[in-house]
């Protein structure tokens, strides 16, 4: 398939695809913007830069935006993944264009990057659908001097269009699965060719750069993964740490579990609930002043907490179900619950987006999901960094290189179930040596790893001028 049909089936198929948007949009919440003027490439006047009012401390025009370093980070993954990048390129006083597909990827960098979106330093935009007068219309509003995809977004029109302008496209952090350019071999020679004429692929592993090289891509350069290079929030880990102390229970993360996971996940927490007497049933608890400490004491859940992080928002309603289903006490993170909720408990629901540095500050083991089903897996390497055993699925492909060397390190362990999972994760609880080993490895394996985000600014200064 070539360009030109690529193009015609993509506007051909338009309608269906607008439909399964609007309806996943509906699903997850917020403001997606589907139809908006921005995803065709149109805009009728110049976004603002800074705040309107000079009340707010801001000029209207607080930063020359101009020729920004546009960067597209597709959701929220790769979001999080490119924030050392751009907080990078800002420190060296570059102007960036943020664009993303997905709103929760949108809403986590306006958090990310609020100070230099409130000084105009930078600029959010829904990245536009890929048809080469939307892509050509985004080009020529924002003027970019380059591109920079962020781990594996590749569109064909949206590369062909940059480089009729003459704008430098490159991929960062780059990862590309056997199965995944498998599937982009179906679109014919136009992936191919787009990935051809790319200026500069900067790749996660040798294997990705081996791999690019088998159909024809020689301009890489293996830099590392952008996600061991994380920014860690400090004041959402102390705040986990801080709810840990307070609540003196211990504490399992079930984080980013996918479809097919939860239902497992919550039956086998179910089935360790059987194992242990039941809470403040007919007992004194710390709301009763009469309590004795000793009894306030007794009356805490003796089962660990489990943090059950559903990946995606529009199925926090569906996981609250099922835990109510299986007769599993909990509350939801978006109601602020309390020590004495948290110390009683079964399950704290995790359904708020942007706080998993809260949640991995809160634990002492983690389980990272979308590894359980086959999905690929999830960022295991961000609860690495808070020093917590990780336990990861069979279904890795996604992580694949850091996980095998998470393993081999002793950071991580693997599980072939969710139950087998759960389990695992009890018996490195009853094992403080195991414990505190794990987590000793997987902060020596996480320093072995930085830098990549210094190895790919260095790559990209031809590019910046």
């Amino acid at each position: 398939m070539n360009r030109f049909f690529y193009t015609a089936t993509l506007k051909l198929a338009s309608p269906i695809l607008l439909w399964w948007l609007e309806r996943r949009a509906r699903k997850a919440g917020g403001v997606w913007d589907i139809r908006g003027s921005e995803r065709y490439g149109q805009y009728s006047e110049r976004v603002q830069t800074g705040p309107h009012d000079e009340e707010d401390g801001y000029a209207e025009t607080v930063f020359g935006f101009a020729r920004p370093v546009w960067v597209h980070a597709v959701s929220l993954g790769e979001t999080r993944a490119a924030q050392p990048l751009i907080q990078a390129l800002l420190d060296q006083g570059l102007p960036v264009l943020l664009t993303h597909f997905t709103e929760t990827g949108r809403s986590n960098g306006a958090k990310l990057f609020s100070p230099a979106i409130k000084t105009g330093r930078l600029c959010q935009a829904w990245v536009p659908y890929d048809f080469p007068d939307a892509v050509d219309g985004f080009l020529n509003y924002w003027k970019p001097r380059c591109c920079i995809l962020i781990e594996r977004e590749i569109w064909p029109n949206m590369v062909a269009e940059s480089k009729k302008q003459n704008i430098p496209v490159i991929v960062a952090s780059a990862r590309f699965s056997a199965s995944s350019l498998r599937r982009g071999q179906l679109l014919g020679s136009v992936l191919r060719k787009a990935l051809t004429s790319i200026d500069l692929i900067l790749t996660q592993t040798h294997l990705d750069a081996a791999r690019l090289s088998d159909i024809g891509v020689k301009r890489t350069r293996v830099v590392g993964n952008l996600k061991f290079d994380l920014r860690i929030s400090p004041e959402q880990s102390h705040m986990g740490q801080v709810a840990r102390r307070h609540i003196g229970r211990q504490v399992i993360a079930i984080a980013s579990t996918r479809e097919g996971e939860d239902e497992l996940f919550i039956r086998a927490i179910a089935d360790v609930r059987k194992k242990y007497p039941d809470a403040r049933r007919d007992r004194p608890g710390d709301n009763d002043v009469t309590a004795s400490s000793a009894e306030q004491a007794e009356a805490r859940n003796a089962m660990p907490l489990f943090v059950m992080i559903p990946r995606h928002p529009q199925r926090f309603g569906e996981v609250a179900e099922s835990l109510d289903d299986n007769g599993l006490s909990f509350c939801r993170r978006s109601d602020f619950p309390t020590d004495s909720q948290l110390r009683t408990v079964d399950v704290l629901l995790g359904d708020t987006v942007g706080e998993m540095f809260f949640y991995y500050g809160l634990s002492d083991v983690a389980i990272v999901a979308g590894s359980f089903a086959e999905l690929g897996g999830q960022n295991h390497i961000e609860a690495s960094a808070l020093g917590l055993p990780v336990i990861v699925g069979p279904h890795t492909r996604n992580f694949q290189q850091s996980v095998e060397d998470a393993l081999a390190e002793g950071a991580a362990r693997r599980a072939q179930t969710p139950a087998e999972a759960v389990a695992l994760s009890l018996r490195i609880l009853d094992n403080p040596e195991l414990r505190l080993g794990m987590s000793r490895a997987a902060k020596e394996w996480l320093s072995l790893h930085e830098g990549a985000t210094d190895r790919i600014m260095s790559a990209l200064q031809p590019y910046l001028k």
